[in-house]
């Protein structure tokens, strides 16, 4: 998807359809409107699972991380995410954090997350694959539809049309 999004046209149009993450996340990408079917990871300062989707195809896809909210180890970094962005995926919505932001302003990939934190991660490969992820209220089943623009990130159970 692209910058076409509009969450508050998509939650006019389909408020019955709609889940409203509570306002938590600020964009870091240099896409600021996206959205597609989730792949929802959970984890918690460890990004083995997101580095594995990273080098997998996106096809338009948005990546859900319930990171567990943690502000002490970023979840992406400007070289996961330009794989990211290379593999077609459409971008990510992040319950933790990220770094290296000035290098994500400039990939071409939607992201969002709830803060910055230049310490990476340990790599212990552990983390969870498509399971329910829940965070800001809002629990992200995978196969989800979520869109994110600047007003905030919603979900939905099947894909939305603006109108």
């Amino acid at each position: 998807m692209t910058d076409t999004i509009s969450t508050p046209d998509l939650c006019d149009a389909y408020p019955e359809h709609v889940r409203v993450l509570e306002p938590m996340l600020a964009n870091f990408g240099g896409i600021d409107a996206f959205g597609g079917a989730a792949v929802t990871v959970k984890c918690f300062e460890d990004n083995s699972v997101v580095k594995e989707l990273a080098a997998s195809p996106g096809e338009g896809r948005v990546i859900v991380v319930d990171g567990g909210g943690s502000m002490r180890r970023a979840l992406l970094g400007d070289q996961v995410a330009a794989q990211v962005a290379k593999n077609g995926w459409a971008g990510l919505v992040i319950f933790g954090c990220v770094r290296d932001v000035d290098e994500l302003a400039e990939t071409e990939l939607g992201i969002q997350a709830i803060g910055s934190v230049p310490v990476k991660t340990e790599k212990r490969g552990i983390g969870d694959r498509d399971v329910p992820v829940t965070f800001g209220g809002v629990t992200v089943e995978p196969g989800d539809w979520v869109y994110a623009d600047n007003n905030g990130v919603i979900v939905a159970d099947r894909e939305l049309v603006s109108e």
